[in-house]
């Protein structure tokens, strides 16, 4: 397995591999994914296995401290500069999970975040993952006032 940062030729395996781990009302648009694609390829980041996308994180860069779900859409409000690294996904198969797939990713994009500079990372989760995201040392800040696919969303942050 290795990792590598995407480019806009992935765009149909980041999309297959988003439509198999989140329900519809939750689970990004090929339109959007390229939108991410064309404005921030060095922030997906993607766990290949031979030719299998098995794991992807992404997000943008901004200056603002918390994560709003317009980003989610308006991939041009991402700014190279910011200091923060937002997390809008961290996805693997069904079938690669529990084997350290996401792990891998997350320590990758904490460490990269450190070594551009960022002040830390900001993601959303359910409650259900709050102990997960918590073993790399994000703290749960409460309720996001995300409303994202209909869900109750915990904003969580590392600050470097």
């Amino acid at each position: 397995m290795y990792i590598r940062t995407a480019t806009l030729e992935d765009l149909e395996p980041i999309t297959a591999v988003e439509a198999a781990c989140f329900p519809p009302t939750e689970a990004a648009p090929r339109e959007s994914f390229q939108r991410r694609l064309t404005s921030f390829p060095g922030h997906f980041w993607l766990l290949w296995d031979g030719d299998t996308l098995v794991s992807f994180v992404n997000g943008m860069v901004t200056q603002e401290p918390d994560l709003r779900d317009e980003m989610y859409e308006k991939a041009d409000l991402h700014d190279e500069t910011g200091p923060w690294q937002m997390i809008f996904g961290v996805t693997t198969l069904p079938a690669y999970r529990h084997r350290g797939c996401a792990a891998q990713l997350l320590n990758r994009v904490i460490d990269d975040a450190r070594t551009q500079g960022r002040k830390g990372l900001v993601l959303t989760c359910k409650e259900h993952m709050l102990h997960y995201y918590a073993k790399f040392g994000f703290v749960n800040e409460g309720l996001s006032q995300s409303s994202h696919g209909k869900a109750v969303w915990h904003q969580m942050r590392i600050t470097l």
